[in-house]
């Protein structure tokens, strides 16, 4: 009897880390994927004969429709099994990538950026579920530390190859790249991963709910992305924001009354959710645009080349290889609170050094900086996923998971929306937008300096908005007592201070 016990103990042991590899890879493609293209772009405009607004839609329109799809999607995989909706991502993912490298025009190629965009969804809102009920509470923060490394590695991979991808085979070749490795994530997907039974009482999929948060959320980000081109004031823009407000009360008032919503309020009564999911906004406001900004810094304000402007980026990825599984090991021996404050205070720290850089190039306050962002992300990102799955139960873990993702999408948008701001307080938009898409543009000695100094007040804008998370993170130290361990009339997973 020992020697079965044993073995099985082994084969599930083995079986968690084959899971963990399933959706590690699918972390990597995924954002291998979204940094590729940023590379390829001038290339894939030429080839196309498209405008400079196709390529920003091809940009934007894969962010856009997957945090759309996150927080519906979560809840599908609570009702209809993570597995299935899992594999249904990788073949959408694989689809959509092939038709990019067969697009024939630029509208073709932004719809197909869409569609690619809806496997990524898939792919960003049902892993984490999936490695939460894989792993035991105490190696779950090493394992999401393990998996938030493959979102790194496919940062830095992505300008590489697309780099030379797009040299030697084409821009084409930058979609084709990742078309095999998500049909082997699919294949392998279905032997290895976990087949989650239904819940035993039947629950209605709230359609109404997911109609009102797809109008709201989708009139939201069109606004805020296309606000600076159509003008603040103009009447597409502010009819979108009127349609996003009413799609949002509809929304709300019908989750409120709803036995079983997509959007489950309920879990923001326990503490650490709510602080949790303010962490995640903030401090995702706060570092989305950090590429974008010294992106403008350096070809714009300082004339550098985009593959310049790469390698010198290169700090704001590296350190978080090494550091993301020591945050995560860090939540599974001393909880998930400190580790995330440790790693907001640097975060505040690097971003108040970037705002010190002004017109002229100083390599050490840009380096340093990076670097310790990278550290910083490392330390507080997997212990806050570990304390958003922690903080509610496991049977609705997917809208968790959905919800926690969604508001993350929701804060690197606005944080996009600051950075363009930021570039058009000084630069008007067709130079701001060429300048960002790296197709040349030169600017003059007393527009680069207007650029370089409202760069550094973003930045300044950014320390206060990782203040903000950090308030938040303090009430992640409080200990949760054992009358708040409920969320509505379903209780939390064990809660670690």
């Amino acid at each position: 009897m020992s020697e079965k016990t044993s073995a099985s103990a082994k084969t599930n042991s083995n079986r968690k880390w084959t899971v963990l590899a399933v959706t590690t890879l699918g972390a990597f493609i995924a954002n291998v994927d979204a940094t590729i293209v940023v590379v390829g772009l001038p290339r894939i405009l030429q080839g196309l004969h498209a405008s400079i607004n196709t390529g920003l839609w091809t940009l934007t329109g894969y962010l856009l429709v997957s945090t759309i799809l996150l927080l519906p999607v979560g809840r599908w995989s609570d009702l209809f099994g993570r597995k299935r909706i899992y594999i249904i991502g990788y073949i959408i993912f694989a689809i959509g990538s092939a038709l990019c490298a067969l697009a024939p025009t630029g509208g073709a190629l932004v719809g197909f950026r869409l569609l690619q965009g809806v496997g990524g969804g898939v792919l960003a809102s049902v892993a984490t579920p999936i490695i939460t009920e894989a792993f035991p509470p105490e190696e779950l923060g090493r394992a999401l530390g393990i998996n938030s490394v493959a979102w790194v590695l496919g940062s830095v991979v992505g300008p590489v190859a697309g780099g030379v991808l797009v040299t030697d085979f084409g821009w084409r070749s930058i979609f084709w790249v990742t078309v095999p490795f998500a049909i082997a994530g699919a294949v392998v997907g279905i032997k290895v991963l976990p087949t989650k039974s239904r819940p035993t009482e039947r629950q209605p999929m709230d359609w109404i709910g997911a109609t009102s948060f797809t109008v709201a959320l989708a009139s939201l980000l069109i606004a805020l992305s296309q606000g600076i081109g159509w003008g603040w004031t103009s009447g597409r823009i502010l009819g979108l924001f009127a349609l996003a407000v009413i799609a949002l009360v509809v929304f709300f008032i019908g989750e409120s009354r709803r036995k079983y919503p997509l959007f489950m309020l309920k879990l923001f009564r326990h503490r650490h959710f709510a602080a949790t999911q303010g962490v995640a906004i903030f401090a995702s406001l706060a570092f989305f645009a950090t590429t974008f900004l010294l992106t403008f810094y350096l070809q714009g304000a300082l004339h550098r080349t985009p593959l310049a402007t790469g390698l010198l980026l290169v700090p704001l990825s590296i350190p978080q290889m090494i550091t993301a599984p020591i945050g995560g090991r860090l939540a599974d021996r001393i909880g998930f609170a400190r580790p995330i404050v440790a790693g907001l205070v640097i975060l505040a720290i690097a971003d108040w050094l970037l705002s010190l850089l002004g017109p002229h190039l100083n390599y050490a306050l840009l380096i340093i900086p990076l670097a310790l962002i990278s550290v910083g992300n490392g330390l507080y990102w997997p212990p806050l996923v570990k304390g958003t799955m922690q903080s509610a139960p496991k049977q609705v873990a997917g809208a968790a998971a959905g919800m926690f993702y969604t508001l993350r999408n929701v804060g690197f948008t606005l944080s996009l929306t600051l950075a363009l701001l930021s570039a058009e307080s000084s630069l008007p938009h067709a130079t701001a937008t060429r300048v960002f898409l790296g197709i040349g543009e030169v600017l003059s000695t007393s527009s680069a300096a207007t650029l370089s100094h409202s760069i550094d007040i973003t930045f300044r804008l950014f320390v206060i908005c990782y203040v903000v998370a950090l308030l938040f993170a303090l009430l992640l130290l409080k200990h949760v007592g054992s009358t708040e361990t409920k969320t509505g009339n379903q209780e939390t997973l064990p809660i670690e201070a």
